[in-house]
């Protein structure tokens, strides 16, 4: 069986089960820790981590999903106007290793974006590149799978930088910029310090740190944890 046959075949395969099984619920934020009880003035942020997802544009909702579809919400997420779709989606990579159940994330995007760990990475036989949201030139390829259709797509896949959403109120109160990089410490039972940090500010943000399952693993941080902002870089 050739290349083109086996790719085949596996899409089929990925989308009769797609259609066949129950779409699976995605963990909710747990509630928050007790903020820790630091100097005043320090710069506490709240952490979400994020695991593997997808943002999606119309073209590829209508390949992978049938024409004029639209996302069904789940549930809301934490930033205004974003949420977990009902929808999922398989990654398949160049060796045709493949990652399933990946969820995808409203609302529709003007250019669909795949975000991966490293892990998810070396999974799928990818070589992907970390960046921050929407620089996509030079992305890692990699097919997107459907229960109503297949897409490959290139420049598309990437490691999420580390990234904190700012509200403007609190960049001017703590002399934060936006796109400005920035060092984190974190504390408990593997103690750290994370950097080039990337600040992203704006009046529709609530605060929030976000990273991916790779760095939370590292130092022992969970959705509801903190950080602390301890210097520029």
């Amino acid at each position: 069986m050739n290349e083109a046959a086996l790719v085949e075949l596996i899409t089929k395969e990925v989308m009769a089960q797609l259609n066949s099984h129950s779409l699976p619920h995605t963990k909710t934020l747990p509630d928050s820790k007790a903020q820790p009880n630091l100097a005043v003035g320090a710069k506490i942020v709240p952490v979400s981590v994020s695991v593997r997802h997808v943002h999606l544009a119309q073209p590829e909702i209508d390949i992978l999903f049938g024409k004029g579809h639209r996302l069904h919400k789940q549930k809301d997420l934490y930033q205004p106007g974003e949420f977990a779709a009902e929808e999922v989606v398989t990654l398949v990579g160049p060796k045709l290793r493949s990652l399933s159940n990946v969820r995808v994330l409203g609302p529709v995007r003007p250019h669909t974006q795949i975000e991966v760990s490293r892990t998810d990475a070396v999974t799928l036989g990818l070589n992907v590149p970390v960046r921050p949201s929407g620089l996509l030139k030079g992305s890692a390829t990699i097919t997107l799978v459907g229960p109503k259709g297949s897409i490959t797509l290139p420049e598309s896949c990437i490691i999420a930088n580390r990234h904190i959403h700012v509200p403007a109120t609190e960049a001017k109160q703590w002399g934060l910029q936006d796109d400005q990089r920035v060092m984190v410490r974190v504390d408990g039972d593997r103690p750290a310090l994370l950097g080039d940090v990337q600040i992203r500010v704006s009046d529709k943000f609530k605060l929030m740190m976000h990273i991916d399952t790779d760095d939370a693993n590292a130092v022992g941080l969970a959705c509801g944890g903190y950080v602390e902002i301890v210097d520029g870089e």
